[in-house]
């Protein structure tokens, strides 16, 4: 990447109109769904832990420039708590209020990695259906405090990825078919043998832990305004979307946090798998169906989660679908670091909502709709690392150990 020339992708933005109002209030538009009690608590429990430490928010001026926008941050979730991936915020922090519910409040952090309740939690299996990171996190949050993990994978999961999940100590089953027959396959399983299904979707009856991987979540966003610049708006997040509990914590986070000054909320999602952005155009959560096989495989997700499309409905600013090419450009961009900026080692998921950013900052079209100009300071979630790192070395042309070393040697 010599020459940083960002071909002509294939995309589309469709504006909301069912977007709320600068000053309208969270807790009206959207109730239930996220709240400033439940990110704190999850902020505590999770800064607890062994191993807790803020990940970088990485500046990116050099490709701002090119951009043509005042300034990119990327929050780099590459090296939480070792598992290459922000979900370790999510599934292993609603693990733990899982195991606390079946305690009682009083079983603490420490308790449960000390194994003092291990006589009952080695009897509770928790399961998730997953992609990949999700799986991961619930696996390693399971033997972290003490229970039994079953995870469900589809046919497009990776053998690297199921083996990174495996290595936790977890039970795998692989299913036939796409991300959704495999939760549907995981939720049966539960109810038949008395398992905790730990998802981050939401269906009828099942919402209370997806509201806890969400609040999970806001410990990136906490991390990232502490992080940012003083004095600097943030008028932007491009922020992929799988079933929507990442995009929904951003949005409601930063709606808590920022109120009218909140910046725009852009989705992005792969085009093979684009139900946020289905949805929105229908004006009803609506499923997209097949194979669903994006190289995004952390985004493969043909159906919106209900709790969190109640949030995004009213807090996305804009819906973007975008080729799988876009995020391979992301993650070389990353790697190649733009004049001069840091190199990262970015995953094909989690560059998603960087991709979604380059086309439309090189689409005047989409530029002049999601107001994106030289003042514009944009927030990024990057919230995996080479996950599976034989397919980064495969679509990247370099291994992540390269690019790291090339980063320490700037």
């Amino acid at each position: 990447m010599n020459e940083w020339n960002p071909p002509p992708f294939r995309a589309e933005c469709f504006i909301n109109p069912n977007l709320a109002p600068a000053e309208a209030d969270l807790a009206a538009v959207a109730p239930g769904v996220v709240d400033a009690d439940g990110f704190a608590r999850a902020l505590a429990e999770i800064r607890s832990w062994p191993g807790y430490a803020p990940t970088p928010l990485v500046d990116l001026p050099g490709l701002a420039r090119h951009l043509g926008l005042g300034g990119i941050h990327y929050k780099d979730e590459g090296g939480r708590f070792g598992l290459g991936a922000f979900k370790a915020v999510g599934g292993a922090y609603a693990v733990l209020r899982h195991l606390q519910d079946r305690l009682g409040n009083e079983a603490s952090v420490a308790d449960l990695i000390a194994g003092k309740y291990r006589d009952l939690t080695r009897d509770i299996t928790v399961c998730t259906a997953t992609d990949g990171n999700h799986g991961k996190s619930v696996a390693w949050g399971a033997r972290l405090f003490g229970c039994r993990a079953v995870i469900y994978i589809h046919e497009g999961v990776s053998i690297g990825r199921e083996q990174a999940i495996a290595a936790f100590g977890a039970e795998m089953r692989r299913i036939p078919d796409n991300y959704d027959a495999s939760v549907r396959a995981c939720a049966a399983d539960a109810a038949a043998n008395g398992w905790q299904v730990i998802s981050d979707t939401t269906w009828e009856g099942y919402q209370e832990i997806p509201r806890h991987v969400m609040h999970g979540y806001g410990v990136m966003l906490r991390e990232a305004m502490e992080q940012w610049p003083a004095g600097e708006t943030l008028s932007h997040v491009f922020i992929q979307a799988g079933v929507g509990g990442l995009p929904a914590a951003v949005a409601g986070f930063l709606w808590l946090e920022l109120d009218a000054l909140r910046p725009k909320i852009i989705v992005v999602e792969p085009d093979k798998a684009a139900c946020h952005f289905a949805s929105a155009r229908a004006g009803t959560p609506t499923a997209v169906t097949g194979k669903l096989d994006t190289l995004m495989a952390g985004l493969a997700c043909g159906e919106v989660s209900p709790l969190a499309w109640e949030l995004l409905d009213k807090a996305g600013f804009a819906f973007m679908k975008i080729p799988d090419a876009a995020a391979v450009f992301a993650m070389k961009s990353l790697a190649a670091g733009i004049d001069g900026d840091p190199r990262i080692v970015g995953g094909e998921a989690g560059v998603g909502g960087l991709a979604g950013l380059i086309v439309a900052a090189n689409d005047q079209a989409m530029r002049d709709a999601l107001l994106l100009d030289a003042a514009s300071r944009v927030l990024i979630i990057g919230s995996e690392g080479a996950t599976d790192p034989a397919l980064y070395r495969q679509l990247v042309g370099m291994s992540p150990e390269d690019v790291l070393a090339g980063k320490a040697a700037a």
